[in-house]
């Protein structure tokens, strides 16, 4: 099972120098989870930097994938996961998420470097 996180998201949507790292991923929709927090701040981005119908069209194609919402035990997973590892709230909610799945998570975020089960590169300048 595999989560990636919103920045692996963009830089897929945007065709950015990291995206052939999500492209695997992403396209193996039968393993793939998204978080709905994921969904938020993808939506979110899109909408700020192009227009409804394209963030509507970024999310219909996260859906793909297994939607998974947030409830009462991955919060909680998520704010020890917070706690341990210094991560802010949307982060440790894709991290709880992951981990609730067993799935590997596909990042670029650097709050994630070192963690287990997490498949970092950094963002490309």
């Amino acid at each position: 099972m595999n989560v990636v996180d919103s920045s692996g998201w963009l830089e897929s949507f945007a065709d950015g120098p990291n995206a052939g790292l999500f492209a695997k991923p992403i396209a193996d929709t039968a393993r793939l989870i998204a978080p709905t927090i994921s969904l938020l701040e993808a939506f979110k981005r899109v909408l700020q930097q192009r227009d409804e119908d394209a963030a509507l069209q970024a999310v219909a194609y996260m859906r793909q994938g297994h939607v998974v919402t947030l409830d009462a035990e991955i919060a909680l997973s998520a704010a020890r996961l917070g706690v341990a590892h210094k991560l802010p709230l949307a982060d440790s909610v894709m991290l709880a998420t992951a981990r609730e799945y067993g799935a590997i998570l596909w990042t670029q975020e650097a709050d994630f470097e070192g963690i287990e089960r997490v498949r970092f590169v950094a963002k490309a300048r």
